[in-house]
């Protein structure tokens, strides 16, 4: 009996028509496995050389670190991690270093009100520019301005003959340019 070539050469074809999705493919199928950062994944603080070996204190056995914070300490750094380093709410004891209010102070003054707004407005003008080839090919002319354009020459005389007549100004109605048929070869772009 005589085998099909077919199922092989169908899975060939779908393995190669999946990489071409993107680089998730793997991740997705579950081919790819991301072992946790070793440094991220931490559960006591990490330690710190002190600026003064005499300074430091007696270990006492049993006591807790002093770079460790309490349980409530940890959750508050959890559930609100941008606590401004002048908040009243920081841990006790801990001041601001002159370090620390230098670079406050070089920061300079604080962000705008609506300075997520311009960021959104910002990156919606960088975002438009950026078509496809696709896009390109199919849509190949720049789209018309929205509305609709009105007759200069027209408009200047219906508003100088409602002066004249004592109209108000929005009375009669606003001549609008009617866009003129354009041939085969001009609709090509030609």
């Amino acid at each position: 009996m005589r085998t099909r070539p077919i199922p092989p050469l169908a899975a060939v074809a779908a393995a190669v028509l999946l990489s071409a999705c993107g680089q998730d493919t793997g991740r997705t199928l579950g081919l790819v496995r991301d072992a946790p950062d070793e440094f991220q994944v931490t559960t006591r603080a990490p330690l710190s050389m002190p600026p003064d070996m005499t300074t430091l204190p007696t270990p006492r056995p049993g006591a807790p670190r002093p770079q460790e914070r309490t349980a409530r300490g940890q959750a508050e750094a959890l559930l609100v991690p941008g606590l401004s380093l002048d908040d009243p709410r920081r841990a006790p004891g801990q001041r601001v270093t002159v370090g620390e209010a230098a670079l406050i102070q070089r920061a300079g003054p604080d962000a705008p009100e609506d300075i997520r707004r311009r960021v959104d407005e910002e990156s919606l003008r960088l975002d438009q520019p950026n078509r496809t080839l696709t896009d390109r090919l199919i849509f190949w002319r720049e789209p018309p301005p929205p509305g609709t354009a009105v007759d200069p020459t027209r408009e200047a005389q219906r508003l100088r003959e409602n002066a004249a007549l004592g109209r108000d100004e929005a009375a009669g109605v606003t001549p609008v340019e009617q866009p003129r048929r354009r041939t085969f070869w001009e609709r090509l772009g030609l």
